[in-house]
């Protein structure tokens, strides 16, 4: 099966400042307000509602959050937030958590700036691969403001209280190769393979147990906050009802009949 984002879209929707597009079993989300990709606040719950979409689209395995040019976000549109009401404005975080909140795997290509609510949604995601060109930051505290899409809270379990203060409080700019080393970038690569790398990850996630990665992907963002002895309790409920799937039975006939498996999400 052929995943590659070069395929020819079967489905293309235009969107305020993104569009749609969806291959096979791939769903990708593109940024094309170049040159910084500036992201609106209307644009924001748009990006929620493709994003549900997608995830409640059977045909699409893996949803990948990329854009057009040499940047994937450079932030949000400042001056719209003086004109936000406060209602709106806490409803953003719930925008951006909607990659967190589906069921399918999500990735975020990116490169060049990601910044602001573009580094936010990409730290939602489940994988980050980053261009060697990328630079992450919170440049929030710029303009006497502080993240408020869950930036600065995602970011402090993945690297921790001083690190994220580091970025944070400084609005440092932190490269892709500088991020994989923290932990928050699952891979980094040359510029010309970023999009090659995102094919073979789309490639290798969509050859696992739908059900399985849904269910993973649930108990590990349940568990993040509880005690181990939380998360293995939640983890061994999921193990035990994942043993009567048809999944399951197909993955061990497939190991012992030596062959590849047919997981059918069930």
């Amino acid at each position: 099966m052929s995943m590659g984002h070069t395929d020819t879209p079967i489905e293309t929707t235009e969107n305020d400042g993104f569009r749609v597009e969806i291959r096979e079993a791939r769903g990708d989300i593109i940024l094309n307000r170049p040159p910084l990709n500036v992201i609106t606040m209307n644009q924001r719950n748009e990006i929620r509602k493709a994003v549900e979409a997608l995830d409640d689209d059977d045909r699409i395995r893996v949803i990948v959050l990329r854009s057009e040019g040499e940047n994937f976000s450079s932030g949000g549109d400042i001056r719209a937030f003086l004109d936000a009401t406060p209602e709106a404005v806490a409803e953003l975080a719930d925008n951006v958590a909607a990659v967190e909140r589906a069921r399918k795997p999500v990735i975020s290509a990116v490169r060049g700036y990601c910044f602001g609510v573009g580094f936010e949604i990409s730290l939602a995601c489940d994988f980050r691969i980053a261009s060697e060109t990328a630079l992450y930051a919170l440049p929030e505290m710029r303009i006497g403001m502080i993240p408020g899409s869950g930036g600065s809270a995602r970011l402090l379990n993945m690297v921790g209280i001083s690190r994220t203060k580091d970025i944070v409080m400084r609005s440092r700019r932190i490269s892709g190769k500088q991020g994989e080393t923290w932990g928050f970038v699952t891979e980094c690569v040359d510029n010309a393979d970023l999009e090659t790398a995102t094919d073979n990850l789309v490639r290798e996630l969509v050859s696992f147990s739908p059900l399985a990665q849904r269910t993973i992907k649930r108990v590990l963002n349940t568990s993040q906050n509880l005690s181990v002895e939380g998360a293995i309790e939640i983890e061994g409920g999921a193990y035990g009802r994942l043993r009567s799937s048809d999944d399951f039975r197909e993955g061990v006939e497939s190991f012992f009949e030596k062959r590849k498996p047919m997981f059918k999400g069930t």
